[in-house]
């Protein structure tokens, strides 16, 4: 709201510092407990999940199979169609995510851009490689100490406190204290990121680019953001209170299902189709936002799970609507683009040439601007 680009962008820093850091002293505390063997480590996670489903009634064999059925695939997913959808999701949505793309506009020239995606690739390789460590610590000292269990047997705080209790059991109260820091200062980047690169769409795209022609008052476009801003935060807020019990994780894969489907078939289509239109762009796009917030409502991890409809009777049965929406997005951008025979159209196929040569070699790129 006050910062602006410059202080979001030092947010995210800090936070990506600072997240790094924690995470990667956690897994160390917790490969220090087993000699660094990750092996020892799978096996006495092993051993607390079938001691714990001995416990809760099942046989010997039962309860072996059970532990050692963590080291399988996750069954997160239920069926084949459901896994796929969840995969593409979380696979391609990155490439969506508004407030990722945005950063694309915070560096000088096109070298400078490939330069960013390939630290930010290895950094987010290199976290992620952390979290399993982090999982399966998380058996080991967390589901074997009564601190951090409720009277019901199951974790205090559900599910998302696992890696802040974690971090109790590891550092103690000093390192609690520092990862429920970096816990709010990524909550605040996230928050921050997106809210921006909404704010930035509905001021400069929508306001100043389609309802005023390209010609605002001056300062207008200023004081339309602001807004948003404050509107996207109490819609957020009014969210986040309908869908506090659902799991962190799984609600993150339900953005990336829209950002698949409804900005990454554009970006794709747009950047390595010569015949994509900004028709079938738009109409394309649309069909992929539409479809996939709708397939979302009407899934069981909203229709039933937080609206409060019966256990079964979710119209859209599959946990992921990605498959379905992006499959939609694509063909609405072909189909379009393709039966789109207007002078705007001409333009677009037109130009395609000189934006590919412009997008692998940065010749004829404009520089950045300074705000």
């Amino acid at each position: 709201l006050f910062g602006g680009m410059r202080a979001t962008t030092w947010v995210q820093i800090i936070k990506a510092v600072l997240l790094l850091g924690g995470a990667s002293f956690m897994a160390l505390m917790v490969l220090a407990q087993f000699g660094f063997s990750l092996e020892a480590l799978f096996a006495r996670a092993v051993e607390v999940k079938s001691a714990a489903a001995q416990a809760a009634g099942a046989s010997p064999a039962e309860a072996a199979a059970k532990g050692r059925a963590i080291m399988a695939p996750g069954g997160f997913i239920k069926d084949p169609v459901s896994a796929i959808s969840f995969g593409l999701a979380l696979m391609l949505g990155t490439a969506g995510l508004p407030h990722i793309l945005m950063r694309f506009f915070t560096v000088p020239d096109a070298k400078e851009a490939r330069k960013s995606v390939l630290w930010a690739t290895g950094w987010i390789g290199y976290f992620y490689l952390l979290t399993f460590i982090i999982g399966f610590g998380a058996i080991t000292f967390v589901l074997t100490n009564p601190e951090f269990l409720g009277a019901d047997g199951k974790l205090m705080g559900g599910n998302n406190m696992a890696a802040v209790h974690l971090a109790h059991a590891v550092g103690g109260n000093v390192f609690l204290g520092f990862i429920s820091a970096v816990a709010f200062a990524t909550i605040l980047a996230v928050v921050a990121g997106l809210t921006l690169s909404g704010a930035s769409a509905v001021s400069h795209d929508l306001y100043a680019t389609v309802i005023k022609n390209g010609n605002p008052e001056p300062g207008s476009e200023l004081r339309v953001s602001r807004m948003t801003t404050i509107a996207l935060g109490v819609v957020a807020v009014v969210l986040g209170i309908a869908f506090k019990n659902q799991n962190i994780a799984f609600m993150v894969s339900l953005a990336f299902a829209v950002a698949a489907s409804a900005n990454f078939p554009v970006l794709f289509m747009s950047v390595l189709w010569k015949d994509c239109t900004t028709r079938g762009a738009v109409i394309g796009g649309f069909l992929g936002l539409i479809s996939s917030v709708v397939l979302t409502v009407l899934s069981p991890s909203v229709w039933e799970a937080t609206l409060g409809n019966p256990v079964g009777s979710a119209p859209f049965p599959y946990t992921s609507p990605a498959l379905f929406s992006m499959t939609l997005a694509f063909v609405g951008i072909w189909l379009f683009s393709k039966t789109d025979n207007s002078e705007r159209a001409r333009r677009d196929r037109a130009g395609y040439l000189a934006q590919q040569v412009r997008s692998e070699t940065g010749i004829g790129a404009s520089g950045a601007s300074s705000h």
